[in-house]
This record gives C-alpha cells, structure tokens and sequence, in this order.
C-alpha cells in the first residue's frame, strides 16, 4: 500500500487537529487536492455537504493569504466568528464596520497575520484594493455563492461578472468557485467567466 503524499498528510492532520473531524466528505479531497496543485476548480455541492472546507482547508496549509469573496455581510461575519473559535486567524473587512476598524484590519493583513480574509467583490474589485491585493502573497481566491456570476442564474448580481478580471490580474493563483446550486448551463458560464474555460 502507498504511504500518503506529505500534502495529504498535512491536509488530514489540519482537518483533525484544527477542525476536529477524522475523516473529509465526498468530493473534498478533490478539490482540496487541485488547488493545492495550482489549479482552479468549480465545487457544486448542497448545503451542508462541507463546502467551507474545501478552501478553509487549503488556506492553513498553503501559505500565504486566501481571500474569500461573499455577497452578504452577515454570511462573512458568521463564518469569521466560527474560523475565529477554531483559532483560525480570519478577518473580514466591510461597510458595517467603521473606517478605523478596517484600517487596523488591513494593517494586519498587510503584516501577514491574518490567513483568511473576506471581502464583498464590490469592495475587493474596487482599483485601491485591486491594487494593495497585487502586492500581497496571495495564494487562493475563493468566490462564494459563485452562481451569482451566471446571467442564466436565477442570483445574478452583476457585481460579480467583473471578477472575471481576477485570473487576468493574478494568473499564477488558483481561483475556487462554491455554489450549492447550478445546472449544466450555469456552471459553464461560471467556468468560462472565471477561469476562461478551463477549472478542475
């Protein structure tokens, strides 16, 4: 028998220590295992299959920053405060929050102690943002509640077509997209939009 890869060793350690389960769900060692390769992926699973840890998973152990893209406030804070309790260092930088409090925030993004960063797309795409993101090492973007990018979903924000500019600002970083929900038509359009035709 093969004794596992150092990745998926360290994955599974991350997965047990960190988060307390003992083994992963369908489909997410698959797509854990793509990005950790470099690779983008597109991951369609229901609600409550585990999708948060397809990326949360890789974020602790690639290194560098993994920002995740959300379209509702209250989701970013919710998963901030859980990644908190599992003393992960996750922080999220929005409207509802005063002007001093995300400025300390991206202090500490900037100094490199936070790993997990969440971010509305209007606010990330904005060109000051866009900008400070460039110069940080960047190793995954996570788009959440990717259906929203399909004009032939029934969520289309058109906020989110303009992230297609992320694979062409940042080439070399491996780019997640999560919905729970999305025909054969939508994830096409997600895939062609985000990754230009090509994903895991």
């Amino acid at each position: 028998m093969n004794a596992p890869s150092p990745k998926a060793d360290k994955t599974s350690r991350i997965l047990n220590e960190v988060f307390g389960f003992s083994c992963f769900r369908p489909g997410q060692v698959e797509v854990i295992d793509t990005l950790l390769r470099g690779d983008s992926a597109l991951a369609v699973m229901p609600t409550g299959a585990g999708k948060s840890m397809c990326f949360q998973v890789p974020a602790l152990a690639l290194d560098g920053l993994t920002i995740v893209i959300s379209p509702l406030i209250a989701l970013m804070q919710d998963q901030v405060a859980a990644l908190r309790l599992a003393g992960i260092k996750a922080e999220t930088i929005n409207s509802s929050k005063d002007r001093l409090e995300n400025i300390e925030t991206w202090r500490q993004v900037a100094a490199g102690r936070i790993s997990i960063l969440y971010l509305s797309p209007e606010r990330l795409l904005t060109e000051r943002m866009l900008a400070a993101v460039s110069g940080l090492p960047v190793s995954l973007f996570v788009v959440d509640e990717a259906h929203c990018i399909s004009q032939w979903g029934p969520a289309f924000r058109p906020e989110y077509a303009d992230l297609s500019k992320l694979r062409i600002l940042f080439p070399d970083t491996p780019i997640l997209a999560l919905t729970a929900t999305a025909d054969a038509v939508t994830r096409q359009d997600i895939i062609d939009k985000l990754f230009g035709g090509n994903a895991g």
